[in-house]
């Protein structure tokens, strides 16, 4: 057991070393969406982005094992308005999760969520919850889906994919511990503040933040 928490502790340092600015990560979490939804066969379909309350993107997840495995990722989320129409301001989170194993080695994996009602955006304000606790989350459908495979998505809280190494497709994240991140957000927006603050009273977006925003409104449009 002692050797397994002290595993632990140096992959959980490993993966906080490898965190980079929020600016550049703003970047990556934009090129990730792009690739992604460049491809529209192998895509997170537009009829349920056009129907989320909420975008989650999270690049470059690391993963790693050594007798403890471990993930861990920093990325952002944003919610529509009011409106229904545009998106907010990107608040800051980080996901984390963790899984007993005896693999040797680590990848990168890219996750999108999307967050499908309101009951799961209330789940994302708050400090902290687990996917597929707390929320109800499921492996999303891929590219032209069929309205069956659209109707039975949209029972569930969030959707979730993963790319990694050019493949998408959706994946489980059930266990995963989703919160935000106060550092980024300081690190953003120059002062300590929330995620429901960010995202629910109409916090100017920072403009490392401006692709990313233009992005989701050309592909998820609700007009």
């Amino acid at each position: 057991m002692k050797l397994r928490l002290f595993a632990a502790a140096l992959m959980s340092a490993s993966l906080l070393s490898a965190a980079d600015s929020a600016p550049d990560r703003l970047k990556a979490a934009t090129s990730a969406f792009k690739e992604v939804m460049g491809i529209p066969d192998r895509s997170i379909p537009q009829e349920l982005l056009a129907k989320a309350e909420c975008v989650i993107i999270v690049p470059d997840l690391k993963k790693g094992a050594f007798i403890f495995g471990a993930q861990y990722g920093k990325g952002f989320a944003t919610c529509r308005k009011d409106s229904g129409v545009s998106w907010s301001a990107p608040g800051s989170v980080r996901l984390e999760g963790g899984s007993v194993g005896f693999q040797i080695g680590g990848t990168e994996t890219d996750i999108f969520m999307l967050i499908m009602n309101k009951k799961g955006m209330e789940r994302l304000l708050s400090t902290k919850f687990t996917l597929g606790g707390e929320a109800a989350a499921a492996a999303g459908p891929v590219g032209r889906t069929t309205q069956a495979e659209t109707d039975a998505a949209m029972t569930a809280e969030i959707l979730t994919w993963s790319r990694s190494r050019g493949l998408f497709a959706g994946i489980s994240l059930k266990g995963s511990t989703l919160r935000q991140d106060d550092d980024w957000n300081k690190e953003l927006y120059g002062k300590a503040i929330t995620n429901k603050e960010i995202i629910t009273k109409d916090t100017a977006a920072p403009a490392a933040a401006s692709e990313l925003m233009g992005e989701l409104n050309r592909f998820s449009s609700r007009k």
